[in-house]
């Protein structure tokens, strides 16, 4: 099932255990590790942050965690990846169904992605995983890159 995942999870854009107090500065983060690894133009940061105040995409998952996936524009990206992090404690992001509402989020893909069809391909692919809740708990408790790629690998 996560096959594709594990072959867009970029090493270098996975955070475990980050501090952070907004999804502005997971996003920042993230996608910063993303350009330094190659994966995006340096206008995917800012189109990120944009395009999640427009359209957020904090998901209640009814399990112990949360997530979020934020993503931008195919224009932004060089190649496809996907940057992950865990959150130390839970950061509000914006609910993706109903935007009044913040979801206390664990747990953050921030997808780049270079074609359409990928995007498609890839967002089902992280719900496969997000609607898994003991998954969802072992990524958020990984505390190396090794454990965390072995509860995808196993998934």
């Amino acid at each position: 099932m996560t096959t594709k995942l594990l072959e867009f999870l970029v090493p270098e854009a996975v955070i475990l255990g980050m501090q952070a107090q907004s999804s502005e500065e997971i996003i920042k983060a993230v996608g910063t590790k993303l350009l330094e690894a190659g994966y995006v133009h340096d206008t995917f940061v800012d189109n990120a942050l944009t395009r999640e105040k427009n359209i957020p995409t904090g998901l209640p998952l009814g399990g112990e965690y949360n997530a979020a996936i934020p993503h931008t524009d195919i224009v932004h990206v060089i190649k496809s990846g996907v940057g992950l992090a865990t959150l130390a404690q839970e950061v509000p992001f914006q609910n993706m169904v109903n935007p009044e509402e913040t979801v206390p989020v664990r747990l953050v893909f921030v997808l780049a992605l270079d074609q359409p069809k990928s995007q498609v391909e890839m967002l089902q692919e992280v719900a496969g995983v997000l609607q898994n809740p003991a998954l969802v708990k072992e990524l958020v408790d990984a505390d190396s890159l090794e454990t965390l790629l072995q509860a995808l690998k196993k998934a």
